[in-house]
């Protein structure tokens, strides 16, 4: 080995071990109180809940098609036009190519800048300045043909904590990607359940009106027979007309659930429509899974779990504040007074060294900025924490909606049957003249009630069952092997 190489390797050994250095704490997840299970029971519906096989999910991992489970071929087809059209997801994915190109951008400080500023300059001299007894050629040409390089060496770690913060900031972006797609594919969901409600309700309501028209003109031909009083032809057509009123009114609701499935895909909702179709799904059993499963599978439970490592390394930047900016300089090139030589050796030229940058005093500003982000990084694991009680709460919240609302729907099918029978009963006591039509009145519209009910509870469940999976962070198909 020449000795001429010796201060080289030196130099480089020095670099190396200097920058093994990382400045700041090293991140560590913080922990978060897990109960072992649940306190709210699922349905007993749910007990045989089977199907959902979840791999190992991880920040960018597909939800996958969870609506599929509600086995609705036109829910199917809805979903799919939402990660092409929605203009939230849009939004959500540039902001995502935003944080991976800052990854690129925080690397670049990792390698050295080089910069070239080739330059022609053409001088003339007064040849009767002060000064010159001897005068010559006033006249002469500088070329130059440099190439710049400055390296700041990464002593301390704080560009290595740039890029950290970077890769953690992109990855909470692609969590809030994921939560976002949940979220509007759970919306959709919800408003699609509303909507068939809603149809179900006016088909009842249709079927409600023909029936009471009937009664109508069974009053009417009493009332020609002088059986019946005027005041039941009336009773009957007050009935009927406020059950038309009522079909009318639900038009308002559908057309407002209608345009919000058309926002959602992408769609003005002018030139979008979904045909009437009474709901006729029954909720699905859905896995529960373990409470520790959650902090898994909530995709904004990963956001914020990547900003709390964002603000852990942005603490290890303000400490690398406090050390010395050590930078290698260095430059070639090629310089002469005529372009047939710029290229000849005696024209190059060089130089190199290094500098170190040190603030002395600033008033107390770098103390300051590491205060800061230490408060940052506290409150980043608060609020993660925070989300991830709010998971607990979403879960059980649903979890007790569905039980309960299934226990009144069994109660509320044996009030419809026991309505039915009862205005089945008062419709022949009418007929055989044994009571007047109020009676029949206030049994009609008892049934009536009992059955927008039934179908309100199952409009309840319907959407309750798609905030579960939400709640649960959605579902995941097989992970690639």
């Amino acid at each position: 080995m020449q000795r001429g190489h010796l201060p080289l390797i030196c130099l480089a050994c020095l670099v190396l071990t200097l920058t093994a250095c990382t400045i700041g704490p090293q991140y560590q997840r913080p922990e978060v109180r897990v109960p072992a299970d649940y306190k709210e029971s699922p349905p007993a519906s749910f007990k045989a809940a089977e199907g959902w096989k979840a791999a190992q999910p991880s920040d960018d991992v597909s939800r996958g098609k969870w609506w599929e489970v509600f086995q609705s071929p036109e829910l199917n087809a809805l979903q799919e036009q939402v990660d092409i059209s929605n203009q939230t997801l849009a939004v959500a994915e540039a902001q995502l190519r935003g944080a991976r190109a800052a990854i690129g951008v925080a690397r670049a400080a990792l390698f050295p800048t080089v910069t070239s500023t080739p330059a022609v300059t053409g001088t003339r001299q007064s040849q009767n300045r002060p000064g010159v007894t001897n005068p010559s050629s006033a006249t002469r040409a500088d070329l130059i043909l440099p190439l710049e390089a400055s390296y700041e060496i990464d002593v301390w770690g704080r560009i290595r904590r740039n890029v950290e913060a970077s890769i953690a900031s992109a990855q909470a972006s692609d969590a809030d990607l994921e939560t976002a797609r949940l979220s509007i594919h759970a919306e959709l969901a919800i408003d699609y359940f509303v909507l068939r409600g809603l149809d179900a309700q006016r088909q009842l309501l249709d079927f409600t009106i023909t029936a009471f028209e009937r009664a109508l003109e069974l009053t009417l031909n009493r009332y020609n027979a002088g059986v019946a009083s005027q005041l039941e032809v009336l009773q009957a057509r007050t009935q009927l007309e406020n059950t038309r009123a009522q079909a009318t009114e639900l038009g308002v609701q559908r057309a407002q659930f209608e345009h919000a499935i058309a926002i959602l895909l992408g769609k003005p909702p002018a030139e979008f429509s979904i045909p009437p179709a009474p709901i006729t799904l029954l909720p699905p059993a859905i896995p529960i899974g373990l409470p520790s499963e959650l902090l898994e599978r909530r995709p904004d439970i990963a956001a914020a779990e990547r900003r709390v490592a964002v603000a852990n390394a942005q603490i290890g930047i303000a400490q690398a504040a406090f050390y010395p900016t050590v930078t290698l300089r260095s430059l070639i090139g090629l310089e002469s007074s005529s372009l047939t030589n710029l290229f000849s050796w005696p024209s190059a030229l060089w130089s190199f060294g290094a500098s170190a940058m040190q603030i002395v005093f600033d008033g107390g500003r770098r103390h300051a900025v590491t205060e800061q982000a230490q408060a940052a990084y506290d409150a980043t694991v608060a609020l993660y924490r925070q989300t991830v009680l709010t998971a607990f709460q979403g879960v059980e919240d649903t979890l007790s909606t569905l039980r309960i609302l299934e226990e009144v729907a069994v109660q509320q099918a044996k009030a419809v049957q026991s309505a039915e029978a009862a205005l089945l009963l008062a419709i022949n006591r009418y007929k055989g003249g044994l009571t007047t039509y109020l009676e029949v009145v206030v049994v009609q519209s008892a049934a009536l009630t009992a059955e927008r009910a039934a179908l309100d509870l199952l409009t309840r469940r319907m959407t309750a069952t798609v905030l579960l999976i939400k709640a649960l962070g959605g579902m995941w198909e097989n992970s690639p092997t």
